[in-house]
């Protein structure tokens, strides 16, 4: 039986650190580069944390808002997925993205990020997906990119991160982007980032800001109009649109303040969103993801290599147990919702490797 389809996997290869340490703290955002440190927990056999129950030293640098970065490489990822039943890993850069302050240089990092990407997906297309990076706030830079990706590479569709450098996606900077990738039908995976406020002490960004700058990029989206121009476009947010399932009623009054739409039409956008459970799938989210969403836009994520292993199990655990409201619609999210949106992992049609 064909395992999970993880639509929220990350990679850092070797050249991502390698840039992300030459910028120093303009990547690292609230978190400046340091030593590595001691973690806890995880598995002996692919823990990105290190061997032995976890206490040898995670990589530096330090992410944004501090959060230190894992160890990856592709055969942890397979390792991984093997332990857990996953089939197919989607992969993307996380959070800060590769615009580190310079337009070239982020051009040139995303185009040898995607190629290789696009290798590994060449060498394990049934174990690889992967959602080209772009270098925003270079809007130019990002619509060469996503068109290369799309057109050249074969890329399963392109990242977004919530922001670029406080940026929103209902930006009119976006709309030649929007407009390219939606004459591709593309998939759109949003990945939220550090937002441009002032960081909470002892509350890493990626803890606690992370869910509300998802939240925050998705309503602008759909307030501006997104959707409404380019019906085409597959949207996928993160961690259960934040808040977004909870709170989408609320939202409707952003029409108050935007005179070209309506509540209705505010409420038909954002129920276009497809959402990923990637620590997510808990029994006090999963009734309000599952009322909101609508069929076949629920997918399966890890959040591979950030997430923690226990997290992760934690996860799977309250996802496979779930019995609330909805839990009739849960036999899709593992695979059949993903096989839709990236026909070919369909069971049928992907070479396998033995």
């Amino acid at each position: 039986m064909p395992g999970k389809i993880d639509v929220h996997q990350h990679l850092l290869p070797p050249r991502y650190f390698e840039a992300m340490a030459a910028a120093g703290s303009k990547a690292m955002g609230a978190g400046a580069p340091g030593d590595a440190q001691a973690a806890t927990g995880g598995s002996a056999q692919w823990d990105p944390w290190g061997e032995s129950g976890g206490t040898a030293p995670r990589r530096g640098p330090r992410a944004i808002g501090g959060w230190l970065m894992p160890e990856w490489s592709p055969e942890a990822a397979i390792a991984m997925m093997d332990e857990v039943g996953i089939e197919t890993g989607m992969l993307s850069i996380s959070a800060p993205g590769v615009h580190f302050g310079d337009d070239a240089a982020a051009c040139q990092l995303a185009r040898e990020l995607n190629d290789y990407q696009a290798e590994l997906v060449r060498e394990r297309p049934d174990r690889f997906g992967h959602f080209a990076v772009l270098p925003l706030p270079d809007f130019d830079g990002a619509v060469a990119e996503a068109v290369r990706a799309l057109d050249e590479l074969h890329a399963d569709g392109v990242l977004l991160l919530s922001n670029a450098h406080g940026r929103y996606l209902g930006d009119p900077a976006y709309e030649p982007l929007w407009a390219e990738l939606a004459a591709r039908s593309a998939v759109v995976f949003v990945h939220p980032t550090a937002p441009p406020i002032t960081q909470l002490p002892g509350m890493p960004t990626a803890l606690l800001d992370f869910p509300f700058d998802t939240t925050r990029t998705a309503v602008d989206l759909v307030a501006h109009g997104v959707f409404d121009r380019y019906p085409e476009l597959r949207v996928i947010l993160s961690h259960a649109g934040g808040f977004l399932p909870y709170a989408a009623s609320r939202f409707s009054a952003a029409a108050m303040f935007n005179p070209d739409t309506t509540p209705e039409r505010i409420q038909a956008g954002l129920r276009k969103f497809y959402f990923d459970t990637a620590l997510s799938a808990s029994p006090t989210s999963l009734p309000s993801l599952l009322a909101f969403a609508e069929p076949g836009h629920v997918l399966y994520g890890s959040d591979f290599p950030y997430a923690h292993p226990d997290w992760t199990a934690r996860f799977d655990h309250d996802l496979g147990a779930y019995d609330g409201p909805g839990a009739e619609r849960l036999g899709e999210v593992h695979r059949a919702a993903a096989e839709q949106l990236f026909p070919r992992l369909a069971s049928e049609s992907v070479p396998r490797r033995q």
